[in-house]
């Protein structure tokens, strides 16, 4: 794993070391995808759009949002900016690495939740232009634009989440993966007809949940605050 961590820390340095626009477009990017605009910016987009797809699209990101917390308490994984001073790789090799406001992230990184939350709650809004696309065309290529845009930007998250050593490579694609499968696994299951009530109950018992998940990790001996 160390050897993993090191070639990624390589791998940072490497797209650090690009033109200063690319910087400024990773840092915009990262900013962009911040889990909290899917619920401020995205899911208001999409209700205005399309109700269903705006039910989805919040039902979904509260799913991953919650989800991606607990796995971070039980996959734990360390941050990029951290590791090379805690594993000692910055007082023997020599590091060309910067810092940047979003870099000092806490807390455990696997898997990265910027690239798991919005790919799983995009994921709705996908399929909704790709069936409108495909309505209007019968281009391959246009039919398949809503989801190469998809898979560009998942792409484009997850490098500028290494970028500002906020995550290892393996952390982004688990990220990437689990909002994906996600996505399309809740997708079919998105509760667009239930009443305001459920969806008070349903955020009641993903903290009941998450409490529990908590209460139990401590009393196993985890150290979930490590």
């Amino acid at each position: 794993m160390d050897a993993l961590c090191v070639a990624s820390i390589r791998f940072a340095e490497a797209l650090q070391a690009g033109p200063r626009w690319l910087e400024t477009s990773w840092i915009w990017v990262t900013s962009l995808a911040d889990p909290k605009c899917i619920f401020t910016v995205c899911f208001p987009l999409a209700y205005f759009l399309d109700r269903r797809v705006g039910v989805s699209v919040l039902w979904i990101g509260l799913v991953a949002e919650w989800l991606n917390v607990v796995l971070k308490w039980f996959l734990f994984g360390e941050r990029p900016f951290w590791w090379v001073h805690e594993s000692g790789l910055a007082r023997t090799e020599l590091l060309t690495l910067r810092q940047f406001p979003a870099s000092c992230e806490t807390g455990p990184g696997d898997p990265s939740g910027h690239c798991m939350i919005t790919g799983a709650a995009l994921w709705p809004l996908v399929t909704a232009l790709t069936a409108l696309v495909s309505r209007h065309s019968t281009s391959a290529a246009v039919r398949l634009l809503p989801l190469g845009s998809y898979a560009l930007l998942l792409l484009a998250v997850g490098l500028s989440r290494i970028f500002i050593l906020a995550h290892f490579p393996h952390q982004v694609v688990g990220g990437i993966l689990a909002g994906v499968a996600l996505g399309r696994g809740l997708q079919a299951h998105s509760p667009v007809a239930r009443a305001p009530s459920f969806f008070v109950a349903a955020a009641l018992a993903l903290l009941l949940g998450a409490l529990a998940l908590h209460s139990l990790a401590v009393a196993a001996g985890i150290d979930i605050d490590w």
